[in-house]
């Protein structure tokens, strides 16, 4: 555990018992207006684990920020024992762009451990990494679904991870997938410095679903609970279902270019042959359906209108368990 002494972030210190929002500034923006990311800090006074809670790492992926924001709002993050940190947003460039992107053309989650004089977003990922991660022993990095696919909740991990299994487990999400770790990814630098990670899907970029929401938020509080760390005042929202693990999942992909015109499948279960959509032209030529090419899971649909061919649009179980 690493919470019975001060901790020190960006030199200042945060005593147990002591709560402090910190800004972090590593660069203005082009104008010389200053661009600072709030990392709010809740110390308890009895000595426990150090939680992060994070979001934003894509600055278009918006329901992962809400998420972040409902802990702090509803005082989920204020612990009965240990330490929590939260970073609502770690992207602010792109946030404020509505973009997945730094402004330097880079995906800061493909440039850890990053360089203290690299590129602005390796820059971020250095100072995210050297100042935060060592102190902490288990974090959830909320995420959403690219562009216009739509992910239905689930939790992320890499395989043969007992642990992480444990936490997962704890988190209770309606899915959760075995995902190895990518190189440059802030889950994987993490994972080199033993930090327990799991990473949330949910929903699409640039939009908020308060289903996926309450299920990211839920899952915290069950989580915290299981560490010990959830105060008393915050009632569990119990789930009789356990989470479902995809050992092995395959996309399904268009096979002609038209519009596409969702059935409205994700996050059930569905049989082969089952309909997904239709894909159609504009013209009225041509209808072509799309058909589940085995029973499974869709855990997630491509929302677009429009679809070339051999873009991905539905992603299918192929290989489940329940809980271990």
């Amino acid at each position: 555990m690493k919470n019975i002494k001060p901790i020190i972030i960006l030199g200042e210190s945060i005593l147990p018992g002591e709560s402090k929002t910190i800004d972090m500034e590593i660069a203005k923006l082009h104008n010389t207006g200053e661009l600072k990311i709030p990392i709010i800090i809740h110390r308890s006074k009895i000595e426990g684990p150090t939680v992060l809670f994070s979001a934003g790492i894509h600055g278009d992926e918006i329901n992962g920020i809400e998420i972040v924001r409902q802990l702090i709002t509803k005082k989920i993050n204020i612990p009965k024992k240990g330490t929590i940190i939260c970073i609502p947003i770690i992207n602010m460039f792109g946030f404020l762009n509505k973009s997945r992107k730094f402004p330097d053309g880079r995906d800061l989650n493909r440039v850890f451990p990053g360089s203290k004089n690299g590129s602005l977003a390796s820059r971020f990922a250095y100072h995210t990494l050297t100042e935060i991660m060592p102190l902490i022993d288990y974090a959830v990095d909320f995420h959403a679904g690219g562009a216009s696919r739509f992910n239905a909740p689930q939790i992320r991990l890499a395989p043969n991870n007992p642990e992480l299994i444990t936490l997962a487990n704890a988190f209770n999400a309606p899915f959760t997938l075995f995902s190895k770790n990518v190189p440059g990814s802030f889950r994987n630098a993490s994972h080199k410095l033993n930090v327990k990670m799991l990473l949330f899907e949910g929903g699409k970029s640039l939009n908020i679903n308060e289903s996926v929401t309450d299920v990211g938020v839920q899952g915290t509080k069950r989580l915290l609970s299981h560490l010990d760390m959830l105060d008393s005042k915050h009632s569990i929202e119990e789930t009789e279902s356990e989470t479902i693990y995809i050992e092995k999942s395959s996309w399904i992909r268009a096979q002609c270019s038209g519009l596409l015109h969702d059935n409205g499948c994700i996050g059930r279960y569905v049989q082969k042959g089952t309909l997904l959509a239709i894909i159609t032209d504009p013209f009225g030529e041509f209808e072509r359906t799309v058909n589940a090419p085995n029973e499974g899971y869709i855990i997630n649909a491509n929302l677009s209108p429009i679809v070339y061919q051999g873009d991905a649009i539905y992603h299918i179980s192929k290989t489940i368990r329940n809980a271990k």
